[in-house]
């Protein structure tokens, strides 16, 4: 009997322009954007480390070199911190990548899609499953349980197919997701039998909207480089997980826990709020001035 694969490298799509939230993104990349104390890219690297991962890999564009920036060392700031005794915020700082994290980052240097993303990390991914972490999504674990990318890892370990994170959405909401439908194949897991991109609601298969977090396996390179592009010549990651379906089967995964759609303002908002209410160190009067204001 194979031994299960295990999943060691992680891809982060980071090429988009991010015009959602213009002018703030005009000359920094929409992932560095913070959610309390942190960059939405380190909560996604995070994630990934938590759940075993120690190769991340960047696939970035123009105008990105801040993510690259800020997983490298700082010398000069840890320098400062160190001088005047600020131990903890230089402990804080040299955390940002831990000393057994490897980054690598490669260049999109066309917009063509998310599958095209994807198809750029192959080099540097190689003949092994990987994770893709989409940081838009900001996800948590339910309280007190594991992170979504570690629940999805101990699933894959007994599936051993490319997996995917599906959440239920309202029935008027499908046509912003990728909608998947199967049978049960465990507790939380459906066998995907078919996948449409944004469906009407009427012609939705089911509600189980696929979330921003994906374990692929190899497979999927040849799936995307073979697939035709799509509306304005993008090529599409959801045609080349949909092509796995006949050859090798693709699972998901009704997570636990909870997404933020950080890629728009509402959800944005809902992250800096619901994370600052569970922050240490802002939580007690950051209720407290909630509770305060005249929302009438």
């Amino acid at each position: 009997m194979k031994a299960a694969k295990q999943i060691q490298k992680a891809v982060f799509p980071v090429a988009g322009l991010g015009t959602r939230f213009l002018p703030a993104t005009k000359a920094q990349p929409k992932e560095m954007l913070p959610i309390v104390d942190k960059p939405l890219i380190q909560y996604a690297v995070e994630e990934a480390y938590a759940a075993g991962i120690r190769h991340m890999i960047f696939v970035t564009g123009r105008n990105k070199r801040a993510i690259e920036d800020h997983f490298d060392t700082a010398y000069e700031l840890e320098s400062e911190l160190e001088a005047s005794d600020k131990h903890e915020l230089l402990a804080l700082v040299r955390s940002v990548q831990p000393s057994d994290m490897d980054c690598s980052y490669v260049r999109q240097a066309r917009s063509l899609g998310l599958g095209h993303a994807v198809l750029c990390a192959q080099p540097l991914v190689g003949d092994d499953p990987f994770a893709v972490l989409l940081a838009d999504d900001l996800m948590t674990g339910p309280p007190g349980g594991l992170p979504v990318l570690t629940q999805m890892v101990n699933v894959f370990q007994r599936v051993q197919t490319s997996l995917l994170a599906v959440q239920e959405v309202p029935r008027e909401d499908v046509r912003r997701y990728g909608i998947v439908a199967g049978e049960p194949a465990g507790n939380r897991v459906i066998r995907v039998r078919a996948m449409v991109e944004k469906p009407r609601p009427e012609a939705a298969p089911s509600r189980m909207g696929v979330a921003g977090r994906y374990i692929l396996t190899p497979a999927v390179f040849d799936c995307i480089r073979k697939q035709a592009r799509g509306q304005g010549g993008e090529i599409q990651l959801t045609d080349g997980i949909a092509a796995l379906i006949e050859s090798e089967g693709v699972h998901a995964y009704e997570y636990e826990g909870r997404r933020y759609d950080c890629g728009s303002k509402d959800g944005f908002l809902e992250a800096t709020v619901a994370l600052a209410l569970d922050h240490p160190e802002v939580s007690s009067r950051f209720r407290d001035y909630l509770r305060k204001l005249d929302l009438g």
